[in-house]
């Protein structure tokens, strides 16, 4: 019975807030309230009603904009408040709250038939450096995904200054573990940073924030065919052929502590030390990296944003000896 209550609610919740919009496809319905004014008089998002007033971003949502909103119900919150000890969300500290929030927002209105794979920005900004943090969008099948966590359920939902799609779980602000194990391109890089021979706890340490010693951190990380071409190279069939000291001197060759390097940082011929040893970045017909078997990696993808540090794509292992 209590079961079936709950159901009845989420879906009377998820009527009501998409009734404000007139429908999540009908472009030419006039709208007369903003993102926050939708929210705010929407059954089962109180909690996130409360949460921008508290940060006072109930008044960026009530601008101009246009914005982008993933919104949370009541059950996402209460889960993470949960997850995190705490009792409500006064307990939450009004900074880290704000981020968090921030984290739910892109600047321009994004419709759902146009979400493809790949990375954006949203309004909240990195501990290391202040630059946006990115989002990781998997779409698949027309199901949207983010950062790996969070699911839109229902999308266009639509306000005067933008677009509202429900989600049914809290985005997580991003470490550089969240992208590696939430992207299936490093699919791969993911199997080789959790083997279970491994003397290392990467996933730990990639996952550390910024007042431990070796944070912030600045991780190259190969793509798929990257791990299959240098399985090729080095005659092996699988990643357990390749034995844990060389696979740890490996994955050391890929992650720089205490240094959050940017594509704009690298010049010609710059020296830069990781855990295992030296790279020479250079920048001619694209940014690369040369290990000291003077094999040469290209950056592909840069600057994605980390709230712990900066990952960019390679097209090739980086290999110890």
């Amino acid at each position: 019975m209590l079961k079936n209550i709950k159901i009845l609610s989420v879906l009377l919740a998820s009527i009501f807030l998409f009734s404000c919009s007139k429908g999540t496809t009908d472009d030419d319905l006039p709208q007369d309230k903003t993102i926050f004014e939708t929210i705010s008089t929407s059954m089962g998002y109180s909690y996130l009603s409360y949460a921008l007033q508290k940060t006072e971003l109930d008044v960026v949502l009530s601008g101009a904009g246009p914005y982008t909103l993933f919104a949370p119900d009541n059950d996402a919150f209460i889960l993470f408040l949960m997850e995190n000890g705490y009792s409500s969300v006064e307990e939450v500290p009004t900074d880290l709250l704000r981020q968090l929030l921030l984290n739910h927002v892109m600047a321009g209105q994004k419709e759902y038939r146009n979400f493809v794979t790949g990375y954006f920005q949203t309004q909240a900004n990195s501990a290391v450096n202040d630059l946006p943090l990115s989002l990781y969008i998997n779409q698949v099948s027309m199901r949207v995904r983010l950062n790996g966590t969070a699911r839109i359920v229902q999308g266009n939902v639509r306000a005067t200054n933008g677009i509202i799609h429900a989600v049914d779980n809290i985005i997580p602000i991003p470490t550089l573990v969240t992208f590696v194990v939430s992207d299936p391109a490093l699919y791969n890089l993911a199997l080789a940073l959790t083997r279970s021979d491994l003397t290392v706890d990467y996933i730990e340490i990639l996952s550390a924030e910024n007042d431990n010693i070796h944070a912030p951190f600045t991780v190259f990380a190969p793509t798929n065919q990257a791990f299959v071409n240098v399985l090729s190279e080095l005659e092996l069939s699988y990643l357990i052929d390749i034995d844990e000291p060389t696979l740890k001197a490996t994955l050391d060759h890929h992650v720089l502590v205490d240094s959050s390097v940017l594509y704009a940082d690298l010049t010609d011929n710059l020296t830069l030390s990781t855990l295992g040893g030296e790279l020479t970045a250079n920048l001619s017909d694209g940014a690369s990296l040369t290990d000291g078997n003077a094999r040469t990696a290209n950056i592909t993808l840069p600057d994605i944003q980390a709230n712990n540090g900066v990952m960019h794509f390679i097209d090739k292992v980086i290999l110890p000896y």
